[in-house]
């Protein structure tokens, strides 16, 4: 039946209204949804007497919503449809790591090894999916339990492989029904971490590791660290140890020590650099790594050499009690290994050798290179501009660097007053982010209510991945905070090379081209943050929907995105978002630029 008012329309206008007055009508609804926008952003603005710029402390308020209702509406006017939601990929690649297909590199060409190497320029194109977690996946346990214990279903090692293990896996790690837990330093035995770390302190002149910062040393690089015991004991010493291991398919050293959240990333000795700076560590350690390194003709120390500073340490332990190197080399009347003769070559010199480990002092004079008669030459300078998976090479880098400062005298080096003002833009940055990290930001989620917000994080964070570094001033902010949380500086490759004055204020941080997939197994960190990162990539090649994908692959469930960029840049990330399940919102900063903040959250799909 049809209502009164309607007949009244159709005595006046007929049956079929003409064309122009549905137009008229359509005209109007408009030009009424314009005025309503209008009007209830200016009755926001007219109930907040003080607005303080960068905080968004009522971001759930009717201001953010306005910043929601525009994006939609400007979508809507442009006729974009609805993007489908992503797939999910097969139980097959629920650690699927791209570029370390070894069967495709087999295919390639390459043998001999290098077929474990990273090769991304072979990996083939795949279908666009969402990789999902194993079907026993846990979130992690908070710090400092979730150190000490993990969840056997969130990494792929099986009881058989566990069982076939060497006896020191044994004694550090204990299966049980369903967690792996790790034996704290309290409970070792004399041959534990703690006596380990005590033991090269004193082998390079230190009463105890506790005075290792003092002596210079403040971060490590761990090559083959096992499932992180060393690089967990440095940590509690306020040391910054990385993990470096060769990609495994199953029981990864570098998956383990991800999933208890330390410092760590997958790269190896083959073909090629590893992707940090000339001078970036103070103290290289390998124990039972498995690395032979007087092969090569030697390529694979002088790599080492490359990026530890001047005075640092080289660590060895080697478990047969002597080094590596069948032959010898008559010198001066003493018998040398190859690396015996190899290390004097490159200017080291042997501080200590006690039981099973060995220890080397880089030289911290640019005149000993100058004095050798037979020795590894010199690189061209400006050889090491740039160090992206570069070929190895056979001469020495960063003599003539101006970051040529040993270790023991840091006054010359990078200060933290250096970054003062950047340093203050991120702390009040992180306080504002902090606060946004709860699941009441999408309030409007039938299984997130609530009217108070809880004290932030609701989730836990242990550990964030910052995109685009610039100067670490994130990573400064939480040091100053004193966040139980760990930063991974990623500085992309054609942005300004910032890398070294990141590492030189005692931070992890790695080159990187986003283009290509980042070095780590699926689920491995807690929150992922990028400043200017998406303008930056709009004139790559790269794809940004490969990009969001390869964030959602490294991201755990209930993990966190927090995304600054132009308004139009954010706009295209919120499709994004929407396409591969992020639960997403736009934050307006109300300072009257045109930045926008895009937060979101990674759901759990038990699928």
């Amino acid at each position: 039946m049809r209502s009164s008012w309607f007949n009244k329309l159709s005595v006046i206008f007929g049956h079929r209204p003409p064309l122009s007055w549905l137009l008229l009508c359509l005209i109007s609804l408009l030009a009424l949804i314009t005025v309503l926008g209008s009007s209830s952003s200016n009755a926001f603005d007219s109930v907040t007497p003080t607005p303080v710029p960068n905080v968004y402390l009522n971001y759930r308020r009717l201001k953010e919503q306005a910043a929601v209702d525009y994006f939609e509406l400007k979508s809507l006017s442009l006729g974009a449809s609805r993007q489908r939601e992503l797939g999910l990929c097969g139980k097959e690649r629920e650690s699927y790591v791209p570029c370390y297909n070894v069967s495709a590199n087999l295919l390639a060409g390459y043998k001999d090894g290098e077929e474990f190497d990273r090769h991304c320029e072979v990996s083939r194109e795949q279908e666009r999916c969402l990789v999902r977690p194993p079907k026993d996946y846990k979130i992690p346990l908070r710090w400092p339990t979730g150190r000490d214990v993990i969840w056997s279903g969130n990494v792929k090692i099986t009881k058989d492989q566990f069982l076939s293990s060497g006896s020191m896996t044994k004694r550090l790690m204990l299966l049980e029904e369903n967690q792996i837990t790790f034996h704290s330093e309290d409970g070792l035995t004399f041959d534990g971490v703690n006596d380990y770390s005590r033991q090269i302190a004193e082998m390079i002149g230190l009463g105890s590791d506790s005075e290792f910062l003092q002596a210079g040393v403040r971060t490590v690089l761990d090559i083959g660290c096992g499932f992180g015991g060393f690089g967990a004991h440095l940590l509690s010493l306020k040391l910054m140890a990385v993990c470096i291991a060769a990609y495994e398919a199953t029981g990864s050293q570098v998956q383990f020590a991800l999933e208890r959240g330390l410092p760590a990333m997958i790269g190896n000795f083959i073909l090629r650099q590893l992707p940090y700076p000339s001078l970036s560590f103070d103290m290289v350690h390998c124990a039972q790594c498995g690395i032979v390194w007087d092969q090569k003709d030697g390529m694979f120390l002088i790599e080492v050499d490359r990026v530890l500073k001047p005075g640092g340490y080289f660590v060895l332990t080697s478990p047969t009690g002597k080094l590596q190197g069948s032959s010898v080399i008559m010198k001066n009347g003493n018998m040398l290994t190859p690396l015996e003769e190899l290390t004097q070559e490159i200017c080291w010199s042997l501080l200590a050798q006690q039981d099973e480990t060995f220890i080397w002092q880089k030289t911290m004079d640019t005149d000993c290179y100058a004095s050798r008669k037979r020795a590894v030459p010199l690189c061209e300078e400006g050889r090491d501009a740039q160090s992206y998976y570069q070929p190895l090479v056979s001469c020495i880098s960063g003599t003539s660097s101006k970051r040529w400062i040993p270790i023991q005298n840091r006054s010359s080096g990078v200060l933290p007053e250096d970054f003062f003002e950047d340093l203050q833009v991120w702390r009040s940055a992180l306080k504002n982010y902090w606060s946004l990290l709860t699941p009441l930001i999408f309030s409007d989620h039938p299984k997130r209510p609530g009217d108070e917000d809880p004290l932030p994080p609701f989730n836990m964070i242990r550990n964030v991945m910052d995109m685009n570094a610039h100067y670490g001033g994130l990573n400064a902010a939480f040091s100053e905070e004193k966040k139980s949380a760990w930063v991974m500086n990623v500085v992309p490759i054609r942005a300004p090379n910032t890398l070294p004055l990141i590492l030189d204020q005692g931070f992890a941080g790695v080159l990187h081209d986003w283009c290509e997939p980042f070095p780590t197994y699926p689920r491995t960190y807690d929150m992922l943050h990028a400043n200017g990162l998406l303008s930056h990539l709009t004139s790559e090649r790269c794809s940004l929907m490969d990009l969001f994908l390869e964030m959602d692959r490294i991201l755990r469930p209930e993990g966190w995105i927090v995304l600054s960029d132009k308004v139009g840049a954010i706009e295209m990330g919120r499709t994004l978002a929407t396409q591969i399940r992020w639960e997403a919102r736009v934050i307006d900063l109300q300072n009257g630029s045109d930045q926008r903040l895009l937060v979101c959250q990674k759901p759990f799909v038990k699928k």
